[in-house]
């Protein structure tokens, strides 16, 4: 099967030519042919999604499960880490027990690509075909974070960083990311037994200045969550962690680029310091793909989206009602090169995650694959080769 394009992303750049599919891979890529409309790119990988289409992951049953999967879909997400906020210990053990397929199609932690075969577009790795976006593993936000910086997290649920704690969690898992304050007391030790484990550590929700900050790379730590936000403020003669990740070669920068947590100028000066290194990620909510109304995050701590933006009951921003093409288009008009936004929320997440199997074009590569029009518009989605409403 040909998908009929003028061109496909392949290692960040947009390779004139026709891709074609064969039992679910990718066969060939540039070939010739003389009419052929759209692009192809990798289906969208998105690291923080903490709900979707009214579902609260944390406190979401079977059914939520499919429906949010399913959206996410066809919204061009082909892979996602449903993402945990702070919460009771034993409430986020419970979240992450309720998480289908934990036991199946990912390794311990998730943090490991998978071979072998597809089965009928479910996530590899066998059993009964699972709709909608494939799980890669969940992303733990908290509870290890700063009191000083909680945002929209239960102040009362962070915890110190404590390894037992942490055992629990992950005995649970499939835990593929964890988001912590790394100058905690004890944050480095965290730190190493996540990194032993193969488990992707990013710091955030941080008073972490630049010196603590170099400490957890050097340890490690290979990624920041939602850069600038819930996090110190950089200074001329402290740059803070935002500062020091950008200058860093081999650090992801994670940005929210929904028009509302980052002003214009402050997401093209991170693009241009960070480039390659830049993840688009959505920091999606229930209230993502559903109407404006009341919501929870975490379960349990009320919000509300009015206009598209949600914020909590103090007024502060609680994620987002953005979409991983809205992330995309939304960089792209601040001057992003469609290329490079788009390699943002394809190869750069999946490098992040360390997933090769994930966000790539490529022959012998799985045909996950979303067909984007001249307007930006999802016109196809593919998962496993075949087609999914989109």
């Amino acid at each position: 099967m040909r998908l009929g394009v003028e061109a496909a992303l392949v290692d960040g750049e947009l390779l004139p030519g026709d891709v074609e599919i064969v039992d679910g891979r990718i066969a060939a890529v540039g070939l010739a042919g003389s009419s052929g409309r759209g692009i192809a790119a990798p289906g969208f990988v998105d690291l923080q999604v903490n709900g979707y289409a009214g579902v609260d992951f944390s406190a979401a049953s079977e059914d939520d499960w499919r429906t949010a999967r399913e959206a996410l879909l066809r919204d061009g997400v082909t892979a996602f880490q449903p993402t945990f906020v702070t919460a009771e210990l034993g409430a986020m053990r419970a979240a992450l027990a309720r998480m289908p397929d934990r036991d199946r199609g990912m390794t311990a932690t998730g943090a490991e690509p998978i071979a072998g075969p597809i089965p009928d577009g479910s996530d590899p790795g066998g059993g009964s075909p699972a709709p909608g976006a494939r799980m890669i593993g969940a992303h733990l936000e908290g509870p290890f974070l700063s009191p000083l910086w909680p945002g929209a997290h239960d102040p009362d649920s962070l915890l110190p960083a404590d390894l037992a704690a942490l055992d629990e969690l992950l005995a649970v898992g499939p835990v593929s990311q964890v988001t912590l304050a790394p100058e905690l007391p004890g944050a480095l030790d965290l730190i190493d037994a996540l990194v032993e484990r193969g488990v992707t550590v990013s710091c955030g929700h941080t008073e972490a200045d630049a010196s603590a900050a170099h400490l957890a790379f050097d340890r490690g730590a290979t990624a920041v969550t939602h850069l600038f936000n819930a996090m110190r403020r950089p200074e001329p003669r402290d740059p803070g962690i935002a500062f020091a990740a950008l200058g860093r070669d081999g650090v992801f920068t994670t940005l929210i680029v929904d028009g509302h947590h980052l002003a214009d100028d402050t997401v093209r000066t991170a693009w241009r310091a960070a480039g390659e290194r830049v993840v688009l990620i959505s920091d999606a909510v229930a209230a993502a793909a559903a109407p404006d109304g009341d919501y929870t995050l975490g379960g349990t701590v009320p919000i509300r989206s009015h206009g598209g933006v949600v914020r909590n009951e103090a007024g502060s921003l609680a994620g987002s009602t953005l979409s991983m093409l809205a992330a995309v288009r939304n960089s792209h008009a601040l001057g992003i090169p469609l290329a490079a936004a788009l390699a943002a929320a394809t190869e750069a997440p999946a490098r992040m995650a360390r997933r090769p199997d994930l966000g790539r074009i490529a022959p012998g590569a799985r045909a996950d694959l979303i067909v984007l029009d001249d307007t930006l518009t999802i016109t196809h989605v593919l998962l496993a080769g075949t087609d999914h409403p989109c």
